[in-house]
């Protein structure tokens, strides 16, 4: 069995890592140069960089950050944010990121997804989706875009389906109803879409402690999990999160 990542989120707004509780109130918990060097010493699997204002401000992402976060860091490191072309993908490439992060503007251009598969190919690119409970949805779950602010008209499992058809490598599914709670991920979600597509699913939303992670890999079928504020506000060390899944014979990666 392949083992399970641990990722961390870095949202970022003006250049300083932020958190907040479905996707309000945010307040700043640090430098991300800063946070990332440390996550990679605790053992961190992967990172994911988000410019959080970039596609609802429609301005390019900060290219800056990303490189002196690259500078820092030697595990995978995926970015996100207002990204719009396979030109900004390249951008972000080159500056180190190993993944490139497309939601609001996939749904905008589902095309991009498929540009960007073809010319870096599908490992390089990750869907981002934010969901949340409606049941006007065939899956339940509707997909929303710009933060969370947007409602669509995409199903999320109908929209999960074609971006792995698009091309996408990854899908990191964040619940908007879960996110920031620290009260569990949202199991039925993440099972949903794991079990349809073929490609990873990252677990997004809503982990509080270990716990929370054990059960979206048991139960939630997820193949990684992000987790932020139980990391970011110093409640667990990835050290610890990784001995806990260890111990009930979830395959992690140590040091």
């Amino acid at each position: 069995m392949l083992a399970k990542r641990i990722i961390v989120c870095l949202d970022v707004r003006e250049g300083q890592t932020t958190k907040g509780v479905r996707f309000r109130d945010n307040r700043e918990v640090g430098d991300p140069v800063e946070m990332a060097r440390s996550y990679y010493e605790q053992g961190v699997d992967e990172l994911v960089f988000y410019d959080i204002t970039a596609s609802a401000e429609r301005r390019r992402i900060f290219v800056d950050v990303v490189e002196r976060v690259a500078r820092v860091i030697f595990v995978p490191f995926a970015v996100g944010g207002g990204i719009s072309s396979v030109e900004q993908m390249h951008e972000v490439l080159l500056a180190g990121a190993e993944k490139v992060s497309v939601n609001s503007q996939a749904v905008r251009n589902p095309k991009l997804i498929a540009e960007g598969a073809v010319r870096f190919g599908s490992q390089c690119v990750v869907l981002g989706m934010d969901a949340a409970r409606d049941a006007e949805m065939p899956s339940g779950y509707r997909v929303f875009i710009d933060g969370g602010r947007k409602a669509t008209n995409l199903d999320a499992l109908a929209w999960a389906l074609e971006a792995e058809r698009l091309g996408a490598g990854e899908i990191v599914l964040n619940s908007i109803d879960a996110d920031g709670g620290q009260e569990g991920y949202e199991l039925s979600l993440t099972r949903l879409i794991s079990e349809r597509v073929s490609i990873p699913v990252v677990a997004s939303g809503g982990a509080g402690h270990p716990g929370h992670l054990y059960e979206v890999f048991e139960q939630g079928r997820a193949d990684a999990a992000l987790v932020a504020s139980m990391v970011h506000f110093g409640t667990y060390s990835i050290a610890q999160i990784k001995t806990y899944l260890r111990d009930r014979s979830i395959p992690v990666r140590l040091e």
